[in-house]
């Protein structure tokens, strides 16, 4: 590879991408010259015609890896960050996104600022357009609603255990103190973090504290994008965090926002360190109507209802602002102590509190539309992993808590599923004999599978693979369907039902 040449095809990618001011092209060229152990520049014209088709990097990030391989500037499991470290020299400095940022949210609106940052961290590497392409994706449609399900093929898959040691664990990593931490920004990475010289954010004020905006290398959904404290302190749901949520979409109203709950098993991977998640995607639940509508006496301009959701939501709409922020707060804080023993809910055991919420906040024009989700985080003999978490017949599809986005109906489910659910459509189809007492074995990749393999071939084989996928696909459908039942604190039964309606009897609501 020339790496002199590979100096050029950067700058002028830089230049078409990444906002590099002709100005500064000399001055980078030197800093890339330095960075590559380059004594000159390339002389002549630089063939860099195929730059201009280019909108994501993967091209010269390969060509960047092989010659910092072949000249020994890297070695192979360090690629990534070599990478990472030329794109952060490329990309704007965070000053300048924050100006250009707030300049076009000012002049054109919401929307045109986050296009502006969401393709710049597409276009310098960070949000991984590529590998994000790869991810499976289908739709559920269940009666009144409709659930939307990925495979994820670069997030691991974690457990709640490993989720709540989070929480008390030592930090062994006192810089940046987690993978949220506002140092992130331009850090080199490490063998257990890592590189984040190319992630750029945007500074603003929820509630009166200093957070930031940045997007989700993963991006579970369209801009999928994280608000972060500044400060690292854990998860919490109070009624700053509903201020917070508001002044989000006052800032952004082209995007939702909401917080995971704050207690493991009911909330997210990330407990220590507070954060929302957003962007412009509208989720399943958004969608969902309204089943039992009620009316507060003190608060009559606001409109208030349980979900017609899997799960346990009160919904508020209203364009007084101060009205929805004082209700959403009463319901967050009137949970928190709420039980209801039929319903296995106890708001406490031994001081040790179970109840969260899950908070989520859109707007449209001027009206606020707010959904408290409940949860609850017991566990008993029979589910030692949460009550109202996934049951044990469905965690051969997901065995991680369900957080914000699933409880919103979007499942992220493990990479391994690509492999396993193809090779399931192969035995259905008869591609593959099915063997029942080989899949039976512990260590066989399907022994996870093997009841849902069983019931499958039990309704009879498949004509052909597609009729297989399809099977497969529905039945994951069902599945993530069940779970979100699985969590739901109320369910939709007699006890349930009269458990709801004592919860907003609480919340001095009458029933319409």
């Amino acid at each position: 590879m020339d790496g002199e040449l590979l100096v050029e095809r950067l700058l002028e990618y830089a230049k078409l991408n990444l906002h590099l001011d002709e100005r500064d092209v000399i001055y980078m060229r030197n800093v890339l010259l330095a960075k590559f152990d380059l004594p000159a520049a390339y002389e002549g014209k630089a063939e860099t015609e195929d730059i201009k088709e280019m909108d994501i990097p993967d091209k010269l990030n390969a060509e960047i890896t092989e010659y910092a391989l072949e000249k020994g500037l890297t070695e192979e499991a360090e690629a990534e960050r070599y990478c990472a470290g030329i794109w952060g020299m490329l990309t704007p400095l965070p000053s300048k996104i924050n100006e250009e940022f707030y300049r076009l949210k000012n002049e054109q609106g919401g929307q045109a600022a986050c296009d502006y940052l969401y393709g710049i961290s597409v276009k310098n590497g960070y949000i991984q357009k590529t590998a994000i392409a790869r991810n499976l994706k289908w739709e559920y449609p269940d009666g009144k609603n409709t659930l939307e399900i990925t495979v994820n093929l670069s997030k691991p898959e974690k457990n709640n255990k490993d989720i709540a040691k989070l929480l008390t664990q030592p930090q062994s990593v006192k810089y940046p103190m987690c993978a949220l931490c506002k140092e992130n920004e331009g850090f080199e990475g490490s063998g257990n973090h890592p590189p984040r010289q190319n992630i750029r954010t945007v500074k603003m004020t929820l509630g009166g504290e200093k957070w930031f905006m940045q997007y989700s290398p993963y991006a579970y959904y369209d801009e999928h994008c994280i608000a972060i404290s500044e400060n690292h302190t854990p998860m919490r749901s109070d009624a700053t965090t509903v201020a917070k949520l508001m002044d989000f979409v006052d800032i952004l109203p082209n995007y939702s926002i909401g917080s995971n709950a704050a207690l493991p098993i009911v909330g997210g991977s990330i407990l220590n360190h507070e954060h929302f998640q957003g962007g412009k995607h509208r989720m399943p639940m958004h969608r969902a109507g309204i089943r039992a509508a009620f009316s507060s006496s003190e608060f009559p301009q606001l409109k208030i209802g349980i979900l017609d959701w899997y799960n346990s939501g009160i919904r508020i709409e209203g364009k007084d602002r101060e009205a929805v922020a004082a209700f959403a707060a009463r319901v967050i804080e009137e949970w928190k102590k709420f039980s209801c023993p039929e319903c296995e809910i106890l708001a406490e055991t031994d001081n040790v509190p179970h109840n969260a919420c899950s908070p989520i906040c859109v707007k449209e024009g001027d009206k606020y539309i707010f959904t408290v989700l409940l949860r609850n985080n017991r566990t008993n003999e029979q589910y030692p992993d949460g009550i109202f978490h996934v049951h044990p017949e469905h965690l051969n599809i997901k065995s991680e808590g369900i957080g914000l986005i699933e409880a919103m109906g979007l499942f992220i489910l493990p990479g391994r599923l690509k492999r396993q659910l193809d090779a399931i459509e192969n035995i259905l189809c008869g591609a593959v004999p099915y063997e029942r007492d080989k899949i039976a074995a512990k260590e066989n990749d399907l022994y996870v599978h093997r009841f849902m393999i069983e019931k499958l071939v039990a309704e009879g084989l498949s004509k052909t693979k597609e009729d297989a996928h399809k099977r497969v696909e529905t039945f994951v459908g069902k599945t993530c369907a069940a779970i979100l039942d699985n969590t739901a604190v109320f369910k939709r039964n007699e006890a349930g039902e009269k458990g709801f309606r004592a919860f907003m009897s609480k919340l001095n609501l009458s029933e319409v």
